[in-house]
């Protein structure tokens, strides 16, 4: 479980490195939702099944505000890293515990609170509403748990040891796995029991990162010296992990009104939906990792001041990853079918058909999912990190907006061809923000 020294090396390998076992921890992350998907489905029934595709449209908003802020927090921790400074890194980890823990708290009362209004927002049909408020209840309860595992993850990402936080998570969902079978199938909780499984997944993965830091990484640990109040480093703490968590609640908030579609369409077009989106996240998974590798070797150089290397290791992260989202994109349009019946069962009529024309449509666009994960990363590691904010909101503004306007002619394949339209957009935009800094960086050269 080593660290790596991101200033010096081949940028290729540095990349791959980081990023092979951030793909395997989100495709692992992907299992906590889609074995509660598979269990409920076989276990429980169709309305259960449906209803945690609602949720999780639901649960993923709340969710994505924690993991987008420890994405900005991850930032500033591999700067200070390549800085090898230390001693701030380690102050900032007590302050963004303290103040994070009151804030995933905070949340977590906010969103029971909120749940019964989200429902009605995104027309929840009747049949599903009781399993869907089950179910959320439990996980959003269980987000300061999240937090930690993500705010500890985002730490072992920033000083490049991604393969310790891969270790933790995979334990994680082996718990999950059991549960799932011991509660669903076993106790016949149904919903609930998935998603106690679920909330304790999070727990104990929450606890075997802290465990894992406390025996092998002690130095990036905070002591009593570290335990105080830094006005500046706080606030530059809440600037970063408030604009990402802006940036990610910005998407799930466009997904909720994407959601919203769907759910107007009835039952048929949630599960094939539902079925999509656990498929479709398994290759989001991917390219997701491609902005946290990209974003890390970015932020460890800009922090050792070696500006020529971090845009060296931009193009190669463009290449890399452009290469993988082609590959991927191919790979969903070919096994379309195998992968809807899967979820879906190959006689499943409606859903089915819908499920497949989803990905074969969307595929077509999924390079441009993957270079624009790249400029995410790329923008996050400078702290540009309002760039992808402005993005990623007009992104998902146009995915819903063209969801509402051609669902009811071209059912599901409207929302993946929004979705297309969306990423052909952001990437034009990013392309532009990033040659206009660097034409800015070489003027600042000269």
């Amino acid at each position: 479980m080593k660290t790596y020294d991101l200033t010096q090396g081949d940028l290729s390998a540095h990349l791959v490195r980081l990023a092979v076992p951030l793909m395997l921890g989100n495709i692992l992350q992907q299992l906590y939702n889609t074995i509660d998907a598979m269990v409920v489905g076989r276990y429980a029934g169709g309305l259960e099944f449906a209803a945690i595709g609602v949720s999780s449209s639901v649960m993923n908003l709340f969710i994505f505000i924690v993991v987008g802020a420890c994405t900005g927090i991850s930032v500033l921790f591999s700067q200070q890293y390549g800085a090898r400074d230390l001693e701030t890194f380690r102050r900032q980890h007590f302050l963004t515990l303290v103040f994070g823990l009151l804030a995933a708290a905070v949340m977590s009362l906010a969103s029971i609170f909120l749940l019964p209004a989200l429902l009605k927002v995104i027309q929840t049909p009747e049949e599903i509403l009781s399993y869907t408020k089950t179910y959320l209840v439990i996980v959003l309860a269980s987000l300061p748990a999240s937090f930690l595992y993500n705010l500890y993850s985002a730490l072992l990402r920033s000083v490049g040891s991604t393969r310790a936080a891969l270790a933790v998570l995979a334990s994680a969902v082996v718990i999950n796995l059991i549960l799932d079978l011991v509660l669903v199938a076993g106790f016949h909780l149904g919903i609930a029991g998935a998603a106690w499984a679920t909330a304790a997944a999070q727990f104990f993965s929450a606890a075997l990162c802290i465990l894992y830091l406390r025996l092998a990484r002690p130095e990036l640990l905070f002591n009593r010296a570290d335990c105080r109040m830094d006005g500046p480093l706080l606030r530059r703490t809440a600037h970063f992990s408030f604009v990402t968590a802006l940036h990610q609640s910005g998407l799930y908030i466009g997904k909720l009104l994407v959601q919203g579609a769907v759910n107007s369409m009835g039952t048929d077009l949630i599960s094939a939906y539902t079925a999509t989106t656990r498929i479709e996240a398994f290759a989001n998974s991917i390219g997701d990792s491609s902005a946290s590798a990209t974003s890390v070797l970015i932020a460890q150089n800009l922090g050792a001041n070696r500006k020529d290397r971090a845009q060296q290791g931009m193009r190669r992260a463009m290449l890399i990853f452009g290469s993988l989202g082609l590959f991927s994109g191919a790979l969903m349009f070919l096994f379309a079918p195998q992968a809807s019946a899967l979820l879906l069962g190959a006689g499943s009529g409606v859903a089915f058909e819908n499920s497949c024309a989803y990905l074969r449509t969307v595929s077509l666009f999924y390079i441009l999912c993957f270079t624009g994960s790249t400029f995410v990363g790329y923008f996050d590691g400078r702290g540009n990190v309002s760039i992808p904010l402005v993005g990623a909101c007009s992104h998902i503004s146009m995915r819903a907006a063209l969801s509402w306007l051609w669902i009811r002619r071209l059912k599901l394949p409207a929302v993946a061809l929004g979705t297309g339209i969306g990423w052909v957009w952001v990437n034009l935009f990013w392309t532009l923000c990033y040659f206009y800094l660097q034409r800015k960086q070489e003027k600042v050269k000269n």
